[in-house]
C-alpha cells in the first residue's frame, strides 16, 4: 500500500441522521472503487463498517469506522458515523479530523433532527460541507422537496449539481448540471446521453443558476461569462472548489445508495472538487504555553493526534490517528505530552472495518491506526522528543446528560466491572463513571438510554460483567433551623470494667454550605481531654448516618458544654457513643428539614419550542433566570431546577423538541425540599452494604 502526498488525500465523514443511509452508502462507494465485490446488508450485519455485535443487533451504526479507497490517483478515507444522538461524540471525533463532511439526506423523511446537527457542527469547525440526497428509488421520495428544505434550513449556498432522472421505482439516473449531460444507469452499466426531454426545461433553468453561482466566485471567469463565454465544466468545478473549501458553496448531489445510482459520481465529485487536507485551516497547538498554527507539510515534523481508541478482543487496543504533520514510519519513537512518555509506533496500519493492511509510512494529513499503544488515549497529541505540542479541539467528548446506577448480578465482579468501565472509557471518554458515597451508587452517565445500554452489552460480551441498572437515587441532605440542646448517656456494665460516658451538646444552624463545626466548651475536666475528640467522632458518625429523615445532617455547630465521666469504665468508646446519642436526641428536639440538590440547567431549543420547554421547566419546579437568544432559530434558557426533577431531562428534552434540543446541567446548591414532598422521599436513601 503507497503513501499518499496530502494533495491527494481526501477524508470524508459521512453524517447526517439515523437511518439516512450512510453505512450503505459506505458499502456502495467500496463496492464502486471495486475494494468490494459485492455490497454488504446493515439489516444482515455484513457491512464493512458496522461490524460490532452491537450494530448487529439494533441495526445501526453506534461508533465511527473507517473506509479507504482509491479514486484514480487519490486516496479517499471515508469515515462512516453514527446518526442516533446518544452517539454524537463518534460525530464530533470524525469531524474533528475530517475535511469534508457529506451531509446523507434521505428523500422521503428529508431534513431531520441529526441532519441540522451534524450540519452546525461542520459549520463551527469551518468544514467543507457537501450534501448527497439518498434514496431517490423509495415510494415518496422527492428531490424538489428536499432541496427546498435544503435551501431553506441550511441558506443559499445550497448548490444542486445534478438532477435525478426518473421517480421513485423509475429513478434510473442523474442530469450533471455541470457537463449539461444525463447519466443513465443499467443495471451495472451506465451511460451519458442527452438530457431526457421531460427534464430539459428545469434543467436548462437549473443549470443556469448554477453556473452564475459558481462564477460568482472568480472575476475573470464572471467577465468572461457575461461576454457569452461558457466555462467549461474544469473552470466551473476548480472555481466550485474554491467556494466549498471557503464554505461559500455546498454542493448538492442525488442518487441511491440501495441501487447505486450516482455513488460513482458522488465518489468522482469527492475526488476532483473535495478539498483536500492541505485545503483545511490548520491545526492549533500550544506549545510552550503558547498556542499556534501547524500547516499539513509532509516536510514538517512527524506530529499526530489520536480521534479514536478501539478494543479489539485479539489485538487489544487500536489507535485512530491523524498524521497532522510530517512523514512517520514504523518504529517511529515520539512523545505523549500528557504523561511525559516516550511512544514508539511499532506498526502503521490502513483500517477498513475491522481489516488492517500495513503501511510503509504516512504523509501530513493521512489518517491510520496503531494497535498496542500504552498509555496513550483519546485526544491524545504524539510529537517530537523534545517538542511537547498539544493539538486542540481533536475528539473532545460531548457532556454526558443522562444518567444510570450499576451494579454486577454477582457481588464477586466488582473489580471486573470497575476494570471493564475503565476501558470503555478508553473507548468511549464521553462516559463517565462515579462513585456517589452518600447514596452508595456506582453511576453511569453517557448521552442518551440507547448509549447506557450499549456500554451495558459490552461489558457482558467483552468483560463477562452481567449488570444490573437501576434509577440514580437523588443525595438528599438534612439540616436544622434552630437551636436545642440535649444529653448523650452511654452506660453499659457486663462485669468486669464497663462503659461509661455522658456528653451534653447544644447544636446551632449554620449558613448553607458553611458545613460542621464543633466547639469544646467543657470546663472542670467534665470530659477528660483525651475524650473531646471521641464525642466529636460520635457526633460526626451521627451526622453521616442520617437525621430522622434518614439523609445526612449537613451545616451543623456542635458545642460540647458538660458531661461526666468514670475514672475506670469511661474510654473512648464510651465517649463516641455519647456524642452520638446526643447528637440524635438534640436532632429530634430541633427538626430538621431536608434538603434537594438544585442543578442550573442551560437549555438551547428552537425558538418554535421555546413556550413548550418554559411550560415544561415551570412544571419540574424550575426557577428560569432568563432566556437570550443563541442565533436567529434557537434561544438558551437559563432555570435553576431540583435536579430529582431532570434525572431523565436528557430523553424528555428530545421528545419535547423533535431531537433538536440540547442542554447541559451542573450542581447550583441545596435548598429546602417542599414539605409536602418530604414523606415522599424519606427513607429512599438505604443503609450501606459494606
Amino acid at each position: 500500500m503507497p503513501s499518499y502526498p496530502p494533495s491527494r488525500i481526501r477524508n470524508v465523514a459521512l453524517v447526517g441522521h439515523n437511518g439516512s443511509g450512510k453505512t450503505t452508502l459506505a458499502e456502495a462507494l467500496l463496492v464502486c472503487a471495486g475494494v468490494l465485490g459485492r455490497r454488504g446488508r446493515v439489516e444482515d450485519g455484513s457491512t464493512v463498517c458496522d461490524f460490532e455485535p452491537e450494530e448487529a443487533k439494533r441495526q445501526m451504526s453506534v461508533k465511527l469506522a473507517l473506509a479507504p479507497f482509491t479514486v484514480g490517483d487519490v486516496k479517499v478515507n471515508i469515515i462512516d458515523t453514527p446518526g442516533f444522538a446518544d452517539f454524537f461524540s463518534e460525530v464530533r471525533a470524525a469531524l474533528s479530523v475530517a475535511d469534508l463532511a457529506v451531509v446523507v439526506v434521505s428523500a422521503v423523511e428529508g431534513i431531520e433532527a441529526q441532519s441540522e446537527a451534524v450540519w452546525d457542527l461542520a459549520a463551527e469547525l469551518g468544514l467543507a460541507r457537501m450534501v448527497f440526497v439518498n434514496k431517490l428509488d423509495r415510494e415518496r421520495a422527492s428531490f424538489d422537496r428536499t432541496l427546498d428544505q435544503l435551501r431553506e434550513r441550511f441558506g443559499a449556498g445550497i448548490a444542486p449539481l445534478e438532477l435525478p432522472v426518473g421517480e421513485e421505482q423509475a429513478f434510473r439516473g442523474v442530469a450533471d448540471l455541470l457537463t449539461d449531460e444525463a447519466i443513465v444507469y443499467e443495471g451495472a452499466e451506465r451511460h451519458r446521453q442527452p438530457i431526457p426531454a421531460e427534464l430539459a426545461d428545469i434543467e436548462h433553468q437549473v443549470r443556469e443558476q448554477l453556473v452564475e453561482g459558481i462564477v460568482v466566485g472568480d472575476d475573470a471567469l464572471m467577465e468572461r461569462y457575461l461576454d457569452g463565454d461558457m466555462p467549461t465544466p474544469e473552470e466551473l468545478e476548480a472555481t466550485l472548489a474554491t467556494g466549498m473549501s471557503d464554505g461559500l458553496v455546498f454542493p448538492v448531489v442525488c442518487g441511491s445508495a440501495i441501487t447505486g445510482v450516482g455513488v460513482d459520481r458522488l465518489a468522482s465529485l469527492i475526488a476532483e472538487i473535495g478539498p483536500s487536507p492541505g485545503r483545511r485551516a490548520p491545526y492549533r497547538v500550544v506549545a510552550g504555553g503558547n498556542e499556534q498554527a501547524v500547516s499539513c507539510d509532509p516536510a514538517g515534523p512527524p506530529l499526530a493526534v489520536v480521534f479514536k481508541t478501539l478494543s479489539d478482543p485479539y489485538v487489544g487496543r487500536i489507535s485512530l490517528l491523524r498524521a497532522v504533520s510530517g512523514i512517520l514510519r514504523p518504529d517511529v519513537v515520539l512523545t505523549n505530552p500528557r504523561t511525559h512518555g516516550e511512544v514508539r509506533l511499532h506498526l502503521l496500519h490502513q483500517l477498513r472495518g475491522k481489516e488492517a493492511d500495513p503501511l510503509p509510512e504516512v504523509q501530513a494529513g493521512d489518517l491510520f491506526a496503531v494497535p498496542k499503544l500504552t498509555d496513550v488515549a483519546t485526544g491524545d497529541t504524539l510529537a517530537p522528543k523534545g517538542t511537547p505540542v498539544t493539538v486542540l479541539g481533536v475528539a473532545e467528548p460531548e457532556l454526558a446528560t443522562l444518567a444510570v446506577a450499576i451494579r454486577p448480578k454477582s457481588k464477586g465482579d466488582e473489580d471486573k466491572l470497575m476494570t471493564g468501565l475503565h476501558r470503555l472509557q478508553e473507548e468511549d471518554p464521553s462516559l463517565v463513571v462515579e462513585r456517589i458515597d452518600e447514596t452508595h451508587q456506582t453511576v453511569l452517565r453517557g448521552l442518551g438510554d440507547t448509549h447506557l445500554a450499549v456500554v451495558c452489552d459490552r461489558l457482558q460480551r467483552k468483560f463477562g460483567v452481567e449488570v444490573e441498572t437501576e434509577e440514580v437515587r437523588v443525595p438528599y441532605r438534612e439540616t436544622i433551623t434552630r437551636s436545642a440542646a440535649a444529653e448523650g448517656k452511654y452506660k453499659k456494665q457486663t462485669g468486669g470494667h464497663g462503659q461509661f460516658g455522658v456528653a451534653t451538646i447544644r447544636v446551632e444552624p449554620r449558613s448553607r454550605g458553611e458545613g460542621f463545626e464543633f466547639v469544646d466548651a467543657v470546663v472542670g475536666g467534665a470530659i477528660p481531654k483525651q475524650f473531646i475528640p471521641a464525642v466529636e467522632k460520635g457526633v460526626v458518625e451521627a451526622m453521616s448516618a442520617g437525621g430522622p429523615h434518614g439523609f445526612p445532617v449537613v451545616d451543623l455547630a456542635v458545642t460540647c458544654l458538660d458531661g461526666k465521666h468514670h475514672p475506670v469504665d469511661s474510654s473512648e468508646m464510651s465517649f463516641k457513643m455519647a456524642g452520638s446519642l446526643a447528637l440524635r436526641e438534640a436532632l429530634s428536639q430541633a427538626g430538621t428539614v431536608v434538603l434537594e440538590p438544585i442543578s442550573r440547567l442551560e437549555v438551547t431549543v428552537p425558538a418554535t419550542t421555546q413556550g413548550d420547554v418554559l411550560g415544561d421547566l415551570n412544571a419540574r419546579r424550575g426557577r428560569v433566570q432568563g432566556t437570550d437568544a443563541a442565533s436567529p432559530n434557537h434561544q438558551v434558557i437559563t432555570a435553576l431546577v431540583p435536579t430529582a426533577e431532570i434525572q431523565r431531562y436528557a430523553v424528555d428534552l428530545r421528545a419535547l423538541t423533535g431531537g433538536r434540543g440540547r442542554f447541559r446541567a451542573e450542581h447550583d446548591h441545596y435548598d429546602v425540599l417542599p414539605a409536602h414532598l418530604v414523606d415522599k422521599v424519606a427513607g429512599s436513601v438505604p443503609a450501606p452494604t459494606g
